[in-house]
Order: C-alpha cells, then sequence, then structure tokens
C-alpha cells in the first residue's frame, strides 16, 4: 500500500499495490501493520456499505464525538465520488480547513478520514457503492452533522446534489454550534 498524506493534517489518500494475473487483479483494502507504520487508527470495529443508485446522492458532511470519534477509510467498490474533508480539531495545524478529492473504482484509491474531522461525499456516477471501515461503532446521539452547503467553509461542489436526506439538508451551519 502507497500512502500519500493529504492538506489536512492525518488523512491519507491509500494507493493499493494490485497484483495482477490471468485470474484479474488482487488487491489488499486494509493492512493493520501498514496503518500502524503510518501511525493510523488500526483498530476496525465496524464496516459499512453505502450503495447509491443515483448520481448526485450526497451524504454528509458526518462525524461523532468525544470517545466515540472515528476514524473512517473509504473506498469505491463501483462508480466515483467527489469527497470533502473538513478538520474540526481545535488543536490541529489545519483546523477548519477542508480537502477535496476524487476516488473511484478504476483507480482503486481509498481515503482515510482522521477522528475529529467531517466528511462528506457526492456520487458522480449512478451505482456507486462506497465500502468503509470504521475505527468507533455508529453510537446515536454521539453523531453530529454540518450543511454539506455551509457558507463559512464554502465548499465548491461541482454541482448541486440531486439527492440528500432531510437530516443531512437539515443541519445547522457550523457557526450555529
Amino acid at each position: 500500500m502507497f500512502f500519500s498524506e493529504l492538506s489536512i493534517k492525518d488523512a491519507w489518500l491509500i494507493k493499493p499495490n494490485l497484483h495482477k494475473d490471468n485470474r484479474g487483479v488482487f488487491r489488499r483494502s486494509f493492512c493493520k501493520d501498514e496503518f500502524l507504520k503510518k501511525g493510523l487508527e488500526s483498530k476496525m470495529n465496524q464496516g459499512n456499505i453505502s450503495e447509491n443508485p443515483n448520481l448526485g446522492t450526497l451524504r454528509g458532511f458526518h462525524y461523532q464525538i468525544g470517545g466515540h470519534a472515528e476514524a473512517k477509510t473509504l473506498t469505491c467498490i463501483t462508480g466515483s465520488i467527489y469527497n470533502v474533508i473538513i478538520d474540526l480539531r481545535k488543536n490541529s495545524l489545519t483546523y477548519l480547513k477542508h480537502v477535496i478529492l476524487e476516488i473511484s473504482s478504476k483507480d482503486r484509491k481509498s481515503i482515510y478520514v482522521p477522528k475529529g474531522c467531517a466528511n462528506a461525499w457526492l456520487t458522480l456516477e449512478k451505482n456507486t457503492i462506497i465500502h468503509y471501515y470504521m475505527s468507533s461503532s455508529y453510537k446515536p446521539g454521539f453523531d453530529r452533522g454540518i450543511r454539506y452547503d455551509d457558507p463559512f467553509f464554502n465548499v465548491k461542489w461541482p454541482f448541486k446534489p440531486n439527492f440528500i436526506s432531510d437530516k443531512d439538508q437539515n443541519y445547522d451551519n457550523f457557526e450555529d454550534y
């Protein structure tokens, strides 16, 4: 696995080492030892799959607080996403900064989002499936969110979402926290 640090402290883009032969391609999507070498959270408590049949589906900005804060690793199994990470860690050098990147099933890359950061993504293709590894299990009452179009962060989305949950649509703006 090849790790490239992003402009948000402790956030990474992960490129797999591909093993190709006449059967196809084999790759690792997670390796505890390699994560530990980079100082990343290596204890994964939950795996999630998000199936998105429609182009323009937006999920986020999501995060959990306190002892239930979660690191997450996202990979596109099919399709592609426009992903945004916002650093909400008050002691971080990149506090309140965001980074934007695209990943797809074609490039086979993954994104590591550290604890204390909010994450959102928008599907760029129909039938996009995302697999997540989460360092903490989902805990109702500890989940939080920020509006995807919060003017404080001024994220430049490639287009307006076509599908978004009522919950994601109605989060408060960040400055209201």
